[in-house]
């Protein structure tokens, strides 16, 4: 399926020299039918890790060559742990997660890759209705942040807005209802962070909220509800009141309204793609690709003493 926007994030990828990109429990063919996809189209340098003769026949069968890597390991655990080994020795740039629990593979990434306090999860998504990509946060690892938690998470949603080359986002803080109602904790929240980008504790981005889905996605629908916001209907980023919404949010655009999703982790030494082992290859390709642009953006912000500490 043609993805245009993703498509120019593609070619972007592409330009840039090959991700040496760790596959963690590797030995399953919708995992191994991704690498294929990268391979072709020189986004990354795959190592795979797991059981050998399993990788290497689905690897024959998908027409990845022999000449990739495999490095053996009899558990998921140890899978796990191996991955986080070659980014620990400089082997590895980027970490995937292939066929095996979310748990297990970031048990070992938590212990040995954390970088920045708080980690998060973006999924970025293409909707053929919406004219951006979306990035919507955290619909996949902090289950329910409080309120300096959100601001955490949002700013690293804003700081990869930045890499991938938008300058300023707009962000929509995501409630019920876009008024603020002290029996809806979310929308509170939502109020503290939007004044917070006002004060300067959240940077970078123009920030409002509460704002409903429909007020966030949609200037007719604030329009008339009489909303002014300087974010509805140009929206780049949807901070999520917690995983299970953001969670919901992000498959119903995927499976009922057409959506392409990518997804990364931010705040590890490298880019971490956390896949859902029912993703198909096309997904966890662009995952790869946003990992690229993201680690050599920050290659190049580091160089040039730009990086956010």
């Amino acid at each position: 399926m043609s993805t245009p926007l993703f498509d120019t994030l593609v070619a972007r990828a592409r330009a840039l020299a090959p991700l040496s990109l760790a596959i963690v429990d590797a030995g399953e063919r919708t995992v191994l039918e991704s690498v294929a996809l990268v391979l072709q189209e020189k986004i990354a340098d795959p190592l795979l890790i797991g059981d050998p003769d399993r990788i290497r026949q689905i690897a024959r069968e998908v027409g990845i060559p022999d000449s990739i890597p495999i490095i053996p390991a009899s558990t998921t655990e140890e899978s796990a742990r191996e991955g986080v080994r070659l980014v620990a020795e400089g082997r590895a740039q980027g970490l995937m997660k292939g066929h095996l629990h979310s748990d297990t593979f970031l048990h070992p990434v938590l212990e040995g890759l954390r970088e920045k306090k708080r980690l998060s999860h973006v999924f970025l998504a293409e909707i053929p209705t919406y004219g951006r990509l979306l990035a919507i946060t955290d619909a996949a690892m902090n289950i329910a942040p409080d309120l300096m938690a959100k601001a955490e998470i949002l700013q690293n949603a804003i700081d990869m807005a930045h890499t991938l080359g938008n300058p300023r986002p707009k962000a929509a803080v995501l409630s019920a209802v876009e008024m603020v109602n002290p029996l809806i904790a979310s929308t509170i929240d939502a109020a503290c962070l939007s004044k917070m980008a006002d004060r300067g504790q959240i940077s970078g981005a123009v920030v409002d909220g509460p704002l409903a889905f429909d007020n966030a996605i949609s200037r007719e629908a604030a329009r008339t509800k009489e909303i002014e916001s300087p974010v509805s209907g140009e929206a780049d980023i949807l901070l999520v009141p917690d995983l299970v919404s953001g969670n919901i949010l992000a498959k119903d655009l995927e499976y009922l309204a057409g959506g392409t999703l990518a997804g990364v982790i931010l705040g590890a030494r490298v880019p971490v793609i956390l896949t859902s082992r029912s993703d198909p290859p096309r997904s966890r390709f662009l995952s790869a690709c946003l990992a690229t642009l993201l680690f050599h953006g920050r290659m190049s912000a580091r160089a040039a003493g730009g990086e956010r500490p």
